[in-house]
């Protein structure tokens, strides 16, 4: 019972120690960390902005395009119909 105490009191006490050593480790963090922080943070900003941007051009771009395919298709279903009425006249 008593080394049972005798190591539960020593593993509190390695625990107690390496948390103060850890927290003070941890001093915080520098006016320049903070502005690189902050540097990024507002770059990460831009980029999603710009992205975003992106993002919308190519789905205007895609609609644009499935609308000239439609055209398309209409103009050779009305060739290839015009083209069997000519076959047919010619009969």
């Amino acid at each position: 019972m008593l080394k049972a105490k005798r190591a539960f009191t020593t593993a509190i006490a390695a625990l107690m120690l390496a948390g103060m050593v850890t927290f003070v480790g941890c001093g915080g963090v520098s006016e320049e960390d903070m502005a690189n922080l902050n540097a990024l943070r507002s770059e990460v900003k831009s980029l999603e902005k710009e992205a975003n941007s992106l993002k919308s051009e190519k789905t205007k771009l895609e609609r644009e395009i499935a609308e000239q395919n439609a055209k398309l298709e209409q103009c050779a279903k009305e060739k290839a119909e015009t083209e069997a009425n000519l076959a047919n006249r010619n009969k």
